[in-house]
């Protein structure tokens, strides 16, 4: 089975073609004319702003979902302007380190909202996955991407950039709201 992943990020696509992997859902490409205006208050909103244009050029089932990160010291930010917190990679994990600097409290969170659509446009199903954890003081590991070199995942010594990709997609916040919405397929769709 075939759905459309709302995404121009090959590397989330990949991400999740991995998780998904031996499931018989593949995900793919909204393809041309995809281009959402992610003006959501919420990573509901953003989600389903996302799922409604990759099914308006594809006319075709499709998930989004939206992600970020949110820090507790600094009131849930950079939550939904994760992705536009700073230019390049190494500019947010910068920025991160540099905010947090005055603040003893770390903790933080990584959250993943999905929407699935059918054909006609209509939600599925609504899936959200949390990954806890605390931001460290200098980034470690080479995996990942985003602000991953600074998360230490909670239960263990470890930022997300150190684990292996199997290892990251079975507590990540993405893996645990693909793998309800992948249990929702099964159940409901296929």
């Amino acid at each position: 089975m075939k759905i459309v992943f709302a995404t121009g990020n090959e590397h989330k696509l990949q991400e999740i073609n991995e998780i998904s992997k031996g499931s018989g859902v593949e995900f793919v490409l909204p393809g041309v004319g995809f281009n959402p205006v992610e003006n959501g208050k919420t990573f509901e909103e953003n989600s389903y702003i996302k799922a409604k244009e990759a099914n308006r050029v594809s006319h075709k089932m499709t998930l989004a979902d939206d992600s970020g990160l949110c820090v507790e010291a600094l009131n849930g930010a950079p939550g939904l302007y994760s992705a536009r917190y700073a230019g390049t990679q190494q500019e947010k994990i910068d920025k991160i380190l540099k905010e947090l600097r005055p603040f003893e409290n770390r903790k933080a969170k990584f959250v993943c909202v999905m929407t699935l659509l059918d054909d006609a446009g209509n939600v599925l199903h609504v899936s959200r996955g949390e990954c806890h954890g605390e931001i460290a003081k200098s980034q470690s590991g080479q995996n990942g991407f985003g602000f991953d070199p600074v998360f230490v995942v909670e239960g263990t010594n470890k930022t997300m950039a150190e684990m292996s990709e199997d290892e990251k997609n079975r507590i990540s916040h993405r893996g645990k709201a693909l793998t309800d919405m992948l249990e929702f397929i099964h159940s409901s769709v296929v």
